[in-house]
């Protein structure tokens, strides 16, 4: 794995614990799961759709990969830990 790709899995991971800290302040928050829960969604979310990109064969140059990965894992977060709010309560 060369520089630029752990330089652009940092950017991702930093980018999903933007998102976890955004999270209470628009309505993710819930007491039937952890502070953390919002954070591990969009990070894993965000990797598996960076896989999926490159794996179809965009490159990490374009934008449609990064469009994909920053508007996918805000929904992905959003959707996720309402699924695990309703399955815990």
């Amino acid at each position: 794995m060369d520089m630029l790709s752990l330089l652009n899995l940092l950017f991702i991971v930093i980018y999903a614990g933007l998102l976890g800290l955004v999270a209470p302040y628009v309505g993710i928050a819930s007491k039937n799961y952890g502070s953390y829960v919002p954070t591990a969604a969009a990070v894993v979310s965000g990797s598996a759709l960076w896989i999926l990109g490159t794996w179809s064969g965009l490159h990490y140059d374009e934008a449609w990969i990064w469009l994909i990965v920053m508007l996918g894992m805000p929904a992905a977060m959003w959707f996720d830990t309402r699924l695990i709010a309703k399955k815990r309560a």
